[in-house]
Formats: structure tokens, C-alpha cells, sequence
């Protein structure tokens, strides 16, 4: 599995074109053959994916028992929108203008990488999200992480 990391403030252009910095373009896997997967997030921002990281996800999101309506109307909201790019000779990707709209980014974007994907967020909205004092950070540190252990 991919495993990026990294938090970079960029600037889409009128175009929507969007130079992808070289620290994250370094972390790129050659499978992903230049192209990455763009699509609406769970929340208001953009979730960017190689290739071969996008594969597997919808794979899985595909092998959900379309029988079941609660899978189908998962599988439509979660791929709405996804939309293949390429990276450019100078490491831009052209994003769509709608799902620019979608997550709100007029210039000022914040990529956020982790795992095996980078979440495109206006910064405004990323900025606000983050929005949260020490005591609530630690509570909800608890709740999620309070049961693992890291040292294993």
C-alpha cells in the first residue's frame, strides 16, 4: 500500500491547473504511470489517487452486493465525479472546474497526503477544519486511539 505523507498550500490557476509539488510528485510509485484519479470527498474537499491506489478502492467499492440499496447509493456518491488526470511534462494536473466547486477552491488549496491518498481542500475550509483546541484534540485522541498500541 502507498503510504504519502506530506501537507502542501498550492494555487490552482483560471484554468484549474494545478502544479503538483516535486516533494510529493518524489513519493509517487512508477505503477501509477503519471496518472491519478480525482474525486468529490466524503466531506468538502477532494480526494486525489495513483492509479493503481484507485484501482484497488473502487475495486473493493465495485464488489459491494449491489443488491443491497444502501451499496448502491454508497457506490454512486462515493465514485461521483471520479475523473481520470494525467501529470504533465512540468507536473500539473488540470482539475475539473465542477469539483472545484464541490470542495469550494477559488486559488488558495491545501494537499493533504496520508496514506494512500491527498485530500485537495480550499484553505479556508482546511484551516477551519483543524479548528480545534488541545483538551478536544486529546479527548478525541482517546477515543480513537486510546485502545492501540503504538509500540507493538
Amino acid at each position: 500500500m502507498t503510504n504519502l505523507i506530506g501537507e502542501y498550500e498550492c494555487r490552482v490557476d483560471s484554468k484549474g491547473r494545478l502544479l503538483v509539488p516535486s516533494g510529493l510528485r518524489k513519493q509517487f510509485s512508477p505503477k501509477a504511470e503519471g496518472k491519478l484519479f480525482v474525486k468529490r470527498g466524503i466531506e468538502s474537499c477532494l480526494e486525489l489517487y495513483q492509479k493503481h491506489d484507485w484501482e484497488s478502492v473502487s475495486e473493493k467499492v465495485s464488489g459491494l452486493n449491489q443488491f443491497v440499496k444502501k451499496n448502491r447509493v454508497f457506490a454512486r456518491k462515493f465514485i461521483s465525479g471520479a475523473t481520470q488526470l494525467e501529470l504533465d511534462s512540468v507536473g500539473r494536473i488540470n482539475l475539473p472546474k465542477n469539483l472545484l466547486e464541490y470542495a469550494g477552491v477559488k486559488k488558495d488549496l491545501i494537499l493533504f497526503a496520508y496514506g494512500n491518498k491527498i485530500e485537495v481542500w480550499d484553505k479556508v475550509s482546511y484551516d477551519s477544519v483543524l479548528d480545534m483546541n488541545d483538551d478536544d484534540f486529546a479527548g478525541l485522541a482517546e477515543d480513537v486511539m486510546g485502545d492501540i498500541n503504538l509500540e507493538e
